[in-house]
């Protein structure tokens, strides 16, 4: 940044404030909403009291050329944002909006608990323990309810009264909102302790000094950006700043970019009023309810430096000359808001076509999503290949491609480079093209299945998918898994041999835990179950009761074998063989999906996962099912 485009100088917090309060100091209109709880409140405050540095600020000059849409710090008077700002706080606002309702607005306090918890909060110094020299400062900080009284006992025991000036006083409770403008209150506590104890006075004076003039000489250090600092600065600069601790991310960042071009991107994503957002319209598919604002972006910016680099082939360009395809945080920080324009309405309806794909593989909750990251690059090739992926041979392959990356684990982490070998080599691929690496680099070993325990396991929800997709069907009701039977009958993944019975016959749970012993069942299915051996939940699904009718062997047998089951292994409780039948069943089932033979020779060198002790909610009251199922 050029030198004499910033200056850091000190300016009093209470001017700080009175000019918030005006409206010549205001925010972004795209910064982040005020987030503090009542805890990081009261800390501040007492931090201020104690004239212990919070931290510097980061302004910005306005009437140059990054013009950031602007509003008025929250809790300010509707006059305040009808001003033209001179400055815009870039970084601050957390710490500043606090002080601000806190301590200027003569009204209470809305904010939230450490755990979330919408509350309604006064805040007073207790002057007594305020100068208590060996004292917590920050202990002597109170929040109070709106109706100013704490109490215990459901309300039933007063144990702080604060409803009036007088009880106030005689507590010697000093509002907060009173810290830079005194005298009044001060007049009131005179009179009230003149008759009293005239000495009270004295505890005034001392508490004014050591306390109240701490708030009324704060200076907080302001770096200024001036208003000739170049947007490149600007974005620069405040790439690198913090927001309330946390850093902000690429979204945040991209929408001060556009900001400066008056583009809004925060109410493209979030909407406004009535009027959904791109978020809301994808959350309106179960499956996308995840989806975050940055893996809108990753996918626009997939197509776009897909369109750069076709574009500086065909100039000729080739090797190292040609830009590179991605989806990563500075490629995000770079994508041109004429380049978001172009896509996000294409990018938004490839999210939903992900969705319409997903059902058809029998994934249908976030929760059974294999990988949330690999929702990007579907997204994108869908983006660009538009309704070719309902043409059976394109889908087909899609379908491969999907499979692979879950079976083949390939989205667990560094997922960027793949995103973009993705969006590059798969469209290719449905053209003609030669295998995408996502699918040549896939592998699947027959003894991952046994080590398959956990839900964090994509592999894991693929095969639960898979056993769905391929027409398993319920053992009581004899019905697909399809999208109406998955919600209405609350459909998880069980045991084949139960919990309880496998601790009965000492089977170690890092082997009946796995995948090979765990198929998709409803929850009412499971409950007949219970913990009994397979051969008496058999027989007590054959023989029917009173809210059940009898279910024919032979059609049982045939719900079975639909979950690769081998019924004559279930009905001799043989579970080492059953295991062994299934494994290579299953295995089979995988190879079909991913296109190619999974390697079947021993791998000893592969570490397990960590046992789960509750993987899966519905499985949890195996035990206590025992009981409640007549054996």
């Amino acid at each position: 940044m050029a030198g004499g485009t910033f200056k850091t100088n000190p300016i009093s917090l209470e001017e700080l404030l009175r000019e918030c309060e005006k409206g010549t100091v205001q925010l972004p209109d795209f910064q982040r909403s005020w987030v503090w709880d009542d805890d990081r409140i009261r800390s501040l405050i007492a931090s201020i009291a104690q004239a212990f540095p919070v931290g510097a600020l980061l302004t910005l000059e306005t009437g140059g050329n990054v013009n950031f849409k602007p509003r008025a710090i929250q809790g300010a008077p509707d006059e305040a944002s009808k001003q033209k700002p001179r400055y815009l706080l870039l970084d601050g606002q957390q710490r500043i909006t606090s002080l601000y309702l806190a301590a200027i607005r003569r009204a209470v306090v809305e904010t939230v608990t450490a755990r979330r918890k919408r509350v309604r909060r006064w805040y007073y110094i207790d002057m007594r323990r305020a100068l208590d020299a060996v004292a917590d400062r920050e202990d002597a900080i109170i929040g109070v309810p709106e109706d100013r009284c704490i109490s215990t006992n459901f309300g039933k025991d007063i144990v702080l009264d604060l409803t009036s000036s007088e009880r106030e006083y005689e507590l010697m409770m000093f509002p907060i909102n009173r810290v830079f403008d005194w005298d009044e209150w001060q007049d009131g506590f005179s009179d009230y302790w003149s008759d009293k104890d005239p000495k009270a006075k004295f505890v005034f004076r001392k508490f004014k000094n050591e306390v109240l003039q701490s708030f009324k000489s704060y200076q907080v250090p302001v770096i200024e950006l001036a208003r000739e600092t170049s947007r490149a600065a600007v974005c620069l600069v405040f790439e690198k700043v913090n927001t309330g601790g946390k850093p902000l991310d690429a979204f945040e960042l991209v929408t001060a970019m556009y900001a400066i071009d008056g583009f809004e991107l925060r109410k493209d994503w979030y909407g406004e009023g009535s009027e959904a957002g791109r978020r809301g319209r994808l959350a309106a598919h179960k499956i996308l309810e995840n989806v975050a604002s940055t893996d809108l972006l990753q996918a626009i910016s997939l197509l776009h430096t897909k369109e750069l680099r076709l574009a500086a082939a065909r100039a000729g360009k080739q090797g190292r000359e040609l830009p590179a395809i991605s989806a990563t945080r500075p490629s995000l920080l770079n994508l041109p808001l004429v380049a978001y324009q172009k896509y996000a309405d294409r990018v938004e309806e490839g999210f939903k076509k992900a969705a319409k794909f997903l059902h058809s593989l029998r994934v249908y909750r976030v929760f059974d999503l294999p990988y949330q990251t690999q929702l990007v690059p579907l997204a994108a090739i869908l983006a660009e290949i538009g309704d070719k992926w309902e043409h059976e041979g394109y889908r087909r392959k899609i379908v491969q491609w999907y499979w692979n990356g879950v079976f083949g684990e390939l989205y667990g982490s560094t997922v960027e480079s793949r995103f973009a070998k993705d969006i590059a080599e798969v469209p290719q691929w449905l053209e003609g093209g030669s295998l995408p690496s996502t699918i040549s680099d896939a592998t699947f070993r027959a003894d991952r299945l046994k080590t398959m325990r956990m839900r964090l396991s994509a592999a894991y929800k693929g095969v639960n998918a898979l056993l769905m997709k391929e027409g398993a069907r319920d053992f009581r009701s004899g019905q697909e898994f399809d999208h109406t039977v998955f919600f209405n009958e609350n459909v998880d993944i069980h045991h084949v041999f139960p919990r309880h019975w496998c601790k009965t016959q000492k089977i170690s749970a890092s082997v009946y835990d796995s995948i090979i012993n765990k198929t998709p069942l409803t929850a009412r299915t499971n409950r007949i179950l219970g913990g009994s051996a397979p051969t008496i939940y058999l027989e007590r699904l054959e023989t029917g009761s009173t809210d059940a009718p009898p279910i024919e062997q032979v059609h049982l047998d045939g719900y079975l074998r639909s979950h690769l089951v081998e019924p004559d292994l279930l009905r001799a409780d043989d579970f080492d063989r059953f295991m062994a039948k299934r494994q290579e069943a299953l295995l089979g089932l995988i190879e079909a999906a991913m296109g190619q033979v999974a390697y079947r020779g021993n791998v000893t060198d592969e570490p397990e996962e960590e046992e789960a002790a509750d993987d899966e909610n519905s499985e949890s009251a195996d035990e206590l099912l025992d009981a409640a199922v007549p054996s």
